[in-house]
């Protein structure tokens, strides 16, 4: 059951990635989705192979709802644009994975998350300002009063979308090291 569950969660993981550009309304669900059954895990003695805690399932249960909703709420013109959505996924990903690489420096978990999350924003931004820099970013560039409207509409779905595949990675580098 294990194997399972964790391979359904990779799919699910995939799946989130792939939903980003072209239905980013599901992309955080669909990762959220990965990251609970991530935590149903068990190893042969019984135990969480992943030991997410419930408030933290929790948190994010509510960070994708919110997150998800505002994507429903937002015009159908932000909704399907997917102009540097790959631009801000690639620079989440290479984000994250340098917040993991900072779990080198601590041994402290909530530490090793923040910095996850806060290298995945930085990537977000980085991603989003070299899009800014191509012909077809040059609506949306600083200055223009679509900028931040652009960033918080693609940007926060792949934060949660990205982050929440962190967090495995988290107690997976943090298990490892030890």
């Amino acid at each position: 059951m294990t194997i399972f569950l964790i391979i359904v969660s990779c799919l699910l993981w995939i799946g989130a990635f792939i939903a980003l550009p072209r239905r980013i309304v599901l992309a955080p669900g669909l990762s959220y989705c990965a990251l609970v059954l991530m935590s149903l895990a068990k190893s042969p003695e019984g135990y969480n192979l992943f030991p997410v805690t419930n408030s933290l399932l929790y948190s994010w249960l509510a960070i994708t709802l919110i997150i998800m909703m505002v994507i429903v709420m937002q015009s159908a013109a932000i909704r399907i644009q997917s102009r540097g959505v790959w631009y801000m996924t690639v620079g989440a990903v290479a984000g994250m994975l340098i917040g993991l690489a900072c779990l080198t420096v601590t041994s402290i978990m909530t530490l090793a998350y923040a910095l996850m999350i806060i290298g995945t924003a930085a990537g977000i931004v980085i991603g989003y300002l070299l899009f800014t820099n191509t012909p077809s970013g040059q609506m949306i560039k600083p200055g223009t009063g679509n900028f931040f409207r652009y960033l918080l509409a693609k940007g926060f779905p792949i934060l949660i979308t990205v982050a929440q595949l962190g967090i495995i990675l988290v107690i997976i580098t943090y298990r490892t090291s030890l």
